[in-house]
């Protein structure tokens, strides 16, 4: 085989700082899309970003050479400034750590969707409830103390 062919995607879900509701409605689509033109400008596919006003998700596609660590620590700092400078919240910070599944072809849609509608899906089911879901479905370990 002469190329290679790749179709590494992800679902990355990460909240504010002690989970503060920080993300107000008027900016937090500015924030989705400053966060969307973070990972193109890394060389990486945004594919859908959502969240409410303590954490967001995305779905992005990432290259081989990409190393999920520094592209999560790039986006959160990047973020984090361009909050701090445009609008105007100093006291703004992401939390340490953060969720990251890898998605499927035929999963994407499905995850797309989810992501879209983060409002509607946390008028019932807080962050925690969600994380923690997601973690079992996904069969990851995780330690409750870490949750808090």
């Amino acid at each position: 085989m002469g190329s290679t062919y790749l179709s590494l995607h992800y679902h990355l879900v990460f909240s504010t700082k002690n989970r503060a509701t920080f993300i107000e409605t008027n900016w937090r689509e500015r924030l989705h899309e400053y966060l969307g033109g973070t990972i193109r400008g890394l060389g990486g596919q945004s594919e859908g970003i959502g969240g409410v006003a303590d954490h967001v998700h995305l779905l992005v596609g990432l290259r081989a050479t990409h190393c999920l660590a520094d592209v999560m620590r790039e986006l959160k700092k990047a973020s984090s400034v361009w909050v701090h400078q445009e609008v105007k919240l100093s006291e703004f910070a992401w939390q340490e750590g953060y969720a990251a599944f890898t998605v499927s072809a035929p999963a994407r849609p499905a995850v797309q969707r989810y992501i879209a509608h983060q409002e509607e899906h946390h008028r019932t089911k807080s962050f925690r409830e969600e994380l923690i879901s997601m973690l079992e479905q996904a069969g990851v370990e995780y330690d409750p103390k870490y949750l808090e």
